[in-house]
């Protein structure tokens, strides 16, 4: 296990942010805009996302760079500006934590399917691998693959961030099936436990898909299958649409009634994913 893991740990269970992209909408970003691009033309609003958790009690936060890899990026003709916008997601996090928390930069999912054949293995690899790069030169403590769906795409993201010599973190969603126990490719958390420490992450879990009350099953699921500590970030509750946008019902003290249960399924790392915000970190760190 990397040292920084060790050490955060000592003080466990680790208290990390909430949502972003939710964030980013609430301070003006449209829907169908490139949340990323906002490192590069609206750095201080990202920046006031960032400092808004560590001032709620995040010991990690993330990175606006969840879709900054250049085949997600292309969709917004933004491929040949990876790099940039990898670091400036790094130094807006960096600024924000001031040296009050680690900095843990975001990786999400490529955006195309690789069993359908819509995108080649080897552009996924040197995707992931220009990102990661970006971010560790940056400056990154760490590096968090999340949203996974599918094994097959997350080895090639956590070997991709394994190389840059950071910690990892690799995390996939359990949004389907009939329990909602299985990845959108039919994953189960037993299977995801043994691709993920198999490809070489420090860290294993969870982030979207459901609620923290569905995660407790999850996490006890994945601390059967492994031996790694936990990360786990549910949303705020299933969300409904109301006047053409999502709205995520749970209350931050609903959210939070959950956490000593997770804690005792095993999550060592605990946060929030989509619908959450500081006022959910806030009340995170009041139970824990």
């Amino acid at each position: 296990m990397k040292k920084l893991i060790e050490e955060l740990l000592s003080e466990a269970p680790v208290l990390t942010d909430g949502a972003w992209g939710t964030e980013l909408q609430a301070r003006g970003l449209e829907a169908g805009d490139c949340p990323d691009a906002w490192n590069l033309s609206h750095p201080e609003r990202v920046e006031e996302v960032a400092r808004a958790y560590v001032e709620a009690g995040s010991r990690i936060i993330l990175t606006n760079t969840f879709g900054a890899n250049r085949i997600m990026l292309a969709r917004h003709e933004l491929a040949r500006k990876a790099e940039e916008i990898n670091r400036a997601g790094v130094a807006i996090s960096r600024r924000a934590a001031d040296g009050r928390a680690r900095v843990f930069a975001s990786m999400g999912p490529c955006g195309k399917l690789l069993f359908a054949e819509e995108v080649r293995e080897e552009e996924v690899t040197l995707a992931f691998e220009e990102q990661a790069r970006a971010l560790a030169d940056a400056g990154a403590d760490a590096i968090v693959i999340e949203t996974m769906s599918d094994p097959a795409e997350a080895r090639l993201a956590v070997a991709a961030a394994a190389a840059t010599g950071l910690p990892v973190i690799a995390c996939m969603t359990f949004d389907s099936g009939r329990e909602h126990d299985r990845t959108m490719m039919g994953t189960t958390p037993e299977e995801a436990a043994g691709a993920l420490t198999a490809a070489g992450a420090d860290v294993v879990g969870a982030n979207c898909g459901q609620g923290a009350e569905g995660y407790v099953m999850i996490c006890k699921r994945l601390r059967a299958a492994t031996s790694l500590p936990l990360w786990m970030k549910p949303n705020a509750g299933l969300p409904e649409v109301l006047d053409g946008r999502l709205h995520y019902c749970e209350t931050p003290q609903s959210f939070a009634g959950h956490a000593q249960a997770l804690v005792a399924a095993g999550a060592s790392f605990i946060g929030g994913c989509c619908g959450t915000a500081p006022e959910f970190i806030r009340e995170l760190a009041a139970r824990l």
